[in-house]
């Protein structure tokens, strides 16, 4: 059973699940270099996918309900628009709209490996539509409604509503967004992407004290978008973030703070309620990986929060299909291991890698049949080191495929990469990629993170050790790694590890202020227009260099 789902709006991006796996995921951005661009998730798919595929495919799923702006009037009726209609005749299939946060909780939970598990959803908003699936008895509501949180309950092949808080009185990512651009003057929204990990880093330097009682009440006055509350703050808080730096780091841990302080609140009284042992999370808000860290402080009787590779809107093209396979057909489900990989995008052969080497080799020098074991020399010699291959990430984290790679032990590391190739502002983090059997050698908590989607505190003895990937207030957004993970990527730090005693490497996205690198020739134009020392093609030993 092949099934295609779309998102299209923002995060525009399709899937294909193929007998319940996703074998495909791949994301606009990533394609036009444009950060959140807006598109159609289903024009996509039929450009970019093979004829056969799309005539292989007899279901065809909308994860966001009335995203697909172009057809308003027929999505409204409950209708697929004529291209639609042509492919559902031909292949005798059906079209099916999933809502909003139905489609994150189904992503959350159908990736994970739990039969049973508490499912948060945490987004700007999102709406559903009551005539779907019977919610409007499930939860009370008339025709269509638009949430902040949702909670539900999974177990086996179901995801049931529990509670949702509507978006008119409580939103967070929607004043997260007008923030980022209004009071910091990051980027913020269409086509320049979001800046919510840069207020995150500010904060963790900053006096949460000082502002966060401001911020929580915005929060709590709901609405979304420029409310009078939001705006107020706005107001307010510009001027005084303009000051000096750390008057800026003190509003954005204001912000951070506030945001902890409300999920908290709204988590608590569930969680206290069903103690449940694991608890899968999607929305944009999880991204907030400062607050997922917390929760393990918060609520320690959890044992692991799981949070799938593209919980943002991005991944509304998986859960959709996922919700359609399993709870509506009545598939089952199917082990992590053979399920969900982060790995969902193209992979490239050696001769289109070389056919965009050719075009710059008057520029480069190039090496071929370089193990890793030489490559992990040159990291320790403080080079730093873009890698290429296998399938490209599905996300927004890098990890292991089109990432770039440095020793963490170096100090000035983190500086190194911010300035010359990053070009960011100088307190930005960088991600630690850990084997998963050292954590709880290094960290205060031994928990899965193999999506780089919690922060934890790092052992006191372990800061020392690897100072290029601590944060300012002692922490790290870790990586686990796993041979089933990425195999070629576990190797390779097991072998960092052999020769510095180090089970650590420095990951960041292999890009500079642009979506990560897709192809061939982006990962070429990235490495050329910045100050990486190598780049390595992993799969077939090719290793580039710069010309001095």
């Amino acid at each position: 059973m092949k099934i295609i789902g779309f998102q299209s709006g923002h995060d525009v991006s399709y899937c294909v699940l193929e007998n319940g796996v996703p074998i495909i995921h791949e994301e606009l951005e990533r394609f036009i270099r444009e950060k959140e661009p807006l598109g159609d998730g289903l024009e996509m798919a039929l450009q970019m996918l093979p004829e056969e595929d799309v005539n292989d495919a007899k279901y065809f799923v909308n994860g966001c309900p009335r995203a697909r702006k172009t057809y308003p009037e027929i999505l409204a009726k409950k209708e697929p628009d004529t291209k639609m209609k042509s492919l559902i005749e031909k292949n005798d299939g059906k079209y099916f709209i999933v809502g909003h946060h139905q489609s994150h909780a189904a992503n959350a939970f159908f990736s994970s490996n739990y039969d049973e598990a508490l499912i948060i959803t945490v987004d700007g908003s999102g709406t559903e539509k009551n005539d779907w699936m019977n919610i409007e008895s499930e939860f009370g509501e008339t025709e269509t409604f638009s949430s902040a949180f949702t909670f539900w309950d999974g177990k086996g092949l179901d995801i049931t509503p529990i509670k949702r808080i509507p978006m008119e009185t409580l939103t967070i990512g929607s004043p997260w967004r007008i923030y980022t651009g209004k009071i910091f003057g990051l980027s913020s929204g269409h086509p320049h992407g979001l800046a919510a990990g840069s207020v995150m880093a500010m904060a963790a330097v900053g006096d949460s004290d000082k502002y966060w009682k401001d911020f929580y009440n915005a929060f709590m006055a709901g609405g979304g978008g420029p409310s009078s509350a939001t705006q107020k703050n706005v107001d307010k808080y510009k001027p005084i973030a303009e000051r000096s730096e750390q008057d800026a780091f003190d509003v954005a841990a204001g912000l951070q703070r506030a945001t902890e302080v409300v999920c908290k609140e709204i988590m608590t009284p569930i969680i206290e309620e069903r103690k449940p042992k694991y608890i899968c999370m999607s929305g944009g808000v999880v991204l907030n990986s400062v607050m997922v860290g917390k929760m393990y402080k918060w609520f320690p009787e959890i044992e692991q929060i799981y949070i799938c590779p593209v919980p943002y809107d991005g991944g509304l093209s998986i859960g959709g299909s996922q919700f359609i396979y399993h709870q509506i057909f009545r598939n089952p489900r199917i082990e992590w291991k053979d399920n969900t990989s982060p790995y969902l995008g193209r992979t490239y052969d050696e001769k289109e890698i070389r056919s965009e080497i050719d075009k710059v080799s008057d520029k480069i020098k190039v090496e071929t049949n370089i193990p890793d074991e030489m490559v992990v020399d040159l990291l320790t010699s403080k080079n730093i080191i873009s890698v290429f291959g296998g399938g490209s990430e599905s996300g927004r984290r890098a990890l292991g495929n089109r990432s770039i790679l440095c020793d963490p032990r170096w100090p000035d590391m983190k500086d190194i990469i911010n300035e010359k190739v990053k070009h960011r502002q100088w307190y930005r983090p960088f991600a630690p990629s850990i084997l998963r059997e050292n954590v709880k050698d290094w960290f205060y908590k031994d928990v899965d993170s193999p999506y780089m989607t919690t922060v934890l505190d790092w052992k006191e003895e372990a800061k020392d050790k690897v100072p290029a990937v601590v944060h300012l207030n002692g922490t790290a957004r870790l990586q686990t790694v796993t041979e089933n993970d990425n195999e070629w990527y576990y190797k390779f730090i097991k072998k960092f590890e052999d020769k510095t005693g180090v089970p650590i490497v420095l990951n960041t996205s292999f890009n500079d202020r642009e979506p990560i690198v897709e192809t061939p020739e982006h990962a070429i134009n990235c490495f050329m227009g910045t100050n990486i020392d190598y780049l390595y093609f992993y799969e077939y030993g090719i290793l580039v260099e710069k010309r001095k």
